[in-house]
């Protein structure tokens, strides 16, 4: 392990102090854990801290852990990933901050520290169903006003009961029951005969 990350994760540790849940390195990378409690306070620390200034949010999306591991993971469902970046100090981070609530999963918004977040918010918002506290236009971003649901979690039904249109006559976007009929594709290989065997030996006349 380089010196700097070295420095950086005894930087971490001094500043979060009893609100650090995690901290490891793999692989060259430093990823910090913590509470929905203290997310927003070590989101600060991060970015205002001399040590750290992690002024740049490159990336913010929701991961859905139910049933990793074979299902033997136990814990909360629904991880925020903040991924961090210091061009003052030349680093990089990874934040993990867990939601409490799997049903209503809840999380203060960061938009007033990093306004990239905007976006990724409401990204996340819309196909994992993390609401995040204190943004100011938190709505759908991809799916339509109308969706149910949010199609990112692992529970959300693979196939649909009904499909969308734009409507000229109606001018707007309507609803009705799906038109395909729901089939399974079972991949078929249709070669040539005789294919992928070994060439034969040509006999040479007069043999």
């Amino acid at each position: 392990m380089s010196s700097q990350l070295q420095s950086l994760q005894d930087e971490i540790r001094q500043q979060f102090g009893e609100r650090l849940l995690g901290l490891r390195c793999d692989l060259g990378e430093v990823t910090v854990e913590v509470s929905a409690a203290h997310y927003l306070d070590c989101c600060t620390l991060l970015r205002d801290a001399p040590a750290l200034r992690f002024e740049q949010l490159i990336d913010l999306c929701v991961v859905d852990y139910q049933g990793w591991g074979d299902g033997l993971r136990e814990g909360a469902r629904f991880g925020v990933v903040l991924h961090l970046l210091s061009v003052g100090l030349n680093q990089r981070l990874r934040l993990r901050a867990w939601c409490d609530d799997d049903r209503m999963p809840v999380m203060p918004s960061v938009n007033s520290l990093w306004n990239s977040a905007n976006w990724y918010e409401r990204e996340a918002f819309d196909l994992y169903g993390v609401v995040f506290e204190g943004h100011e236009d938190l709505r759908r971003l991809l799916t339509d006003y109308g969706f149910i649901g949010h199609p990112f979690r692992k529970d959300f039904p693979i196939s649909g009961t009904v499909e969308m249109r734009y409507d000229p006559e109606a001018r707007r976007v309507v609803y009705q029951p799906v038109t395909i009929e729901p089939r399974e594709i079972v991949p078929r290989v249709v070669r040539e005969p005789g294919y992928g065997d070994l060439p034969r030996e040509r006999s040479h006349p007069g043999a």
